[in-house]
């Protein structure tokens, strides 16, 4: 890198670590869907986005859009895309930076209109913390949200709906936060969140595939007791059930090829030490390329839950949070974002993303790209997550390119692609 695009990749990491001074917990970065530190974060994307000639607005779910026209009104519209909300105790990276990447690329232009106008959107929500519902702000987009997601509560007992109108939005407006007919394609940037691109010692990976995802809650209901004068052997305990599911469902994952499950937070009741746990409320993430794998391992997985129980005189109930399925990209798009990379004089790494991302709800209404930025560790959702400037760089020159291969490729249309 030369001098003028070291400092272009340095400020869009600075610009990433200002709004990470937006947080609602001190001493970390922890800001969820509509939290009082949101309007911080659309002040500073709106000053950036304005001073690079776009309008701005903000929808009825909180999404911050930056609009910049095409050549003639009413042009095709690309979308460039990711999300402001973080989960708990997160770092500067995770969304932010697809979003700022995304503002830096109309700087780039220079004032230079297109034949397509460009939309970068900042999603208010999409890590499903606050209201263990993801997607919020990408669903707005695709006219999913409906009456029983607005009256989902929070763990305040605060809804969608209520949380909409405490940032000062009306959810009445709703639609008219749905994608734009003008509407042509969609793009994301987004950090990697895993090692495989260290691994190869490249910066960029270009998705074809997100992988499915099923999260479930589980609730073991045993019987709560005295730790001290109930004996072993006449105890109904749900902890002792849910960890022997815990152990099961590792297990499990371990001898099915690409499979990952996860139990990620664990609930006991009446949660003191010296009371057998009568209740555990455990969350369940499976995930694979696969659907029919996905499918028969959710279920497999539930026996074992119903077994670890029995064992124990105990029983157990689940409930689907989210049943998301494996989500193709766009084969045009990312042929134009490999030959982008190409041109721009980097090595992509063709990949399937164990992550869900907005483009994963976008991509069955516009055909939908994703390109990955090297995870440094192989670290996300953790205060040490970080990015390199070499590699902000060539995500900048790919964009730069993938809008020229875009323009070309509109203009003289091939095999339908208009």
């Amino acid at each position: 890198m030369t001098g003028t695009h070291t400092d272009r990749a340095v400020r869009i990491i600075s610009r990433c670590q200002e709004i990470a001074a937006c947080t609602e917990v001190p001493g970390e970065i922890t800001r969820l869907f509509l939290t009082p530190p949101m309007h911080e974060v659309h002040e500073l994307l709106r000053d950036w986005m304005e001073a690079a000639g776009m309008t701005v607005r903000v929808d009825a779910i909180g999404n911050l859009r930056g609009f910049w026209p095409g050549l003639k009104p009413g042009s095709p519209r690309l979308l460039i895309g990711s999300h402001l909300d973080t989960v708990p105790n997160a770092r500067a990276f995770d969304g932010i930076l697809g979003v700022v990447l995304g503002v830096a690329i109309i700087e780039e232009l220079k004032g230079q209109l297109l034949p397509f106008a460009i939309e970068v959107i900042g999603f208010s929500e999409e890590e499903g913390v606050r209201f263990s519902k993801p997607f919020l702000g990408s669903l707005a987009l695709a006219g999913k949200l409906d009456a029983e997601m607005l009256a989902r509560p929070d763990r305040s007992g605060i809804s969608v709906q209520q949380a909409i109108e405490a940032y000062g939005l009306d959810p009445a407006q709703l639609p008219a936060a749905a994608l734009a007919n003008e509407a042509f394609a969609y793009l994301e940037f987004h950090i990697e969140q895993g090692p495989v691109l260290e691994s190869e010692d490249m910066s960029l990976g270009i998705v074809e595939a997100l992988v499915g995802q099923t999260r479930m809650e589980l609730i073991f209901a045993g019987q709560a007791n005295h730790a001290g004068t109930t004996p072993m052997h006449l105890r109904h305990d749900a902890m002792a059930a849910a960890a022997e599911w815990i152990v099961a469902v590792e297990d499990y994952a371990n001898s099915h090829n690409g499979l990952v499950a996860t139990v990620g937070r664990v609930e006991a009741a009446p949660g003191a030490g010296n009371v057998i746990a009568g209740k555990v409320t455990a969350s369940l993430d499976v995930r694979h390329a696969d659907n029919s794998v996905r499918e028969t391992s959710v279920t497999a997985i539930l026996k074992l839950a119903e077994t670890a129980a029995t064992r124990r005189g105990a029983h157990v109930t689940s409930s689907k949070q989210l049943e998301q399925p494996a989500m193709p990209l766009d084969p045009h798009l990312i042929t134009l974002l490999s030959k982008a990379a190409a041109k721009a004089g980097f090595s992509a790494l063709s990949m399937t993303s164990g992550a869900g991302h907005d483009a994963m709800i976008l991509a069955p209404r516009i055909p939908s790209s994703m390109l990955f930025l090297r995870s440094p560790g192989g670290l996300s959702h953790h205060p040490d997550e970080t990015v390199l400037p070499q590699d902000v760089e060539a995500a900048l020159a790919t964009a730069m390119e993938f809008l020229a291969q875009l323009r070309d490729d509109r203009t003289n249309p091939k095999d339908g692609h208009a």
